[in-house]
């Protein structure tokens, strides 16, 4: 295992695009209009972006050694295909857990800055955003959870298909959709439901400090729909691996 996580690092660090698209992760804000009244949610709101751009990242970790023929080097080299998996899961895991906390700390500290001079701040009756306060905490922690699970979804789905526009195309739209269709299901319960098991949606709800009892699911509970979306994938992905010919 010790030798496969070499390996992997050493591939996923030296892919042309890992910098940048790490660097698109961390430099992602929230735009000026159209953010909530929860002032540790807007500092976070470049998520949203940022889950994409992990999802690529993540997608390409693998889908590239496909692409390539690299694979068949890799499952020769480590002929276990799940200590294979395993070892692009955690090496994928950390640098996204390092990378997000880095970027969340980030956004925050811009937001606690920037938000007080545009009218959301607690001289305007909002929270003010302190890392001390609890549910800022959990918000800030939780969401680099969040984009590491997305990391460990998408991994999961491009395992399984190969093909890396493919799988860019499922986890995007298995992210994106949900809540389009929610809105668009013009029924307060079908729309409820739909936010409970969208991955994006559900996920997201990490991220709030205020209004929790509004929210179609609570945060920790969301983030764990979040969780079965990207375990389910890993569990797939593993399984073709070692059933299919490389």
């Amino acid at each position: 295992m010790r030798q496969a996580l070499h390996a992997e690092w050493t591939k996923l660090r030296t892919l042309a695009s890992t910098g940048w698209l790490l660097l698109a992760a961390a430099a992602v804000r929230c735009p000026s209009e159209g953010c909530a009244d929860d002032p540790a949610k807007i500092s976070l709101t470049g998520i949203y972006l940022g889950q994409a751009v992990v999802a690529v990242l993540a997608v390409l970790a693998i889908s590239g050694e496909y692409g390539t023929g690299m694979i068949r080097v890799t499952v020769a080299a480590t002929p276990r295909r799940v200590t294979v998996l395993a070892a692009k899961a955690a090496v994928l895991t950390g640098l996204v857990l390092v990378t997000g906390a880095i970027a969340v700390l980030a956004s925050l500290l811009a937001g606690g800055l920037i938000l007080p001079g545009h009218g959301i701040g607690p001289s305007h009756g909002y929270p003010a955003i302190s890392p001390g306060d609890g549910p800022v905490l959990r918000a800030a922690f939780g969401s680099v959870l969040y984009l590491a699970l997305i990391a460990l979804l998408s991994l999961g789905a491009a395992t399984a298909l190969r093909e890396a526009a493919a799988a860019i195309g499922v986890v995007l739209g298995l992210l994106y959709l949900f809540p389009i269709i929610a809105f668009a299901a013009g029924n307060a319960t079908v729309s409820r439901h739909l936010q409970q098991i969208g991955p994006m949606t559900a996920g997201l709800a990490i991220q709030a400090t205020t209004g929790l009892d509004s929210l179609p699911i609570g945060p920790w509970a969301g983030l764990g729909v979040l969780a079965a979306w990207a375990a389910g994938a890993l569990l797939l992905g593993g399984l073709l691996l070692r059933l299919r010919d490389a």
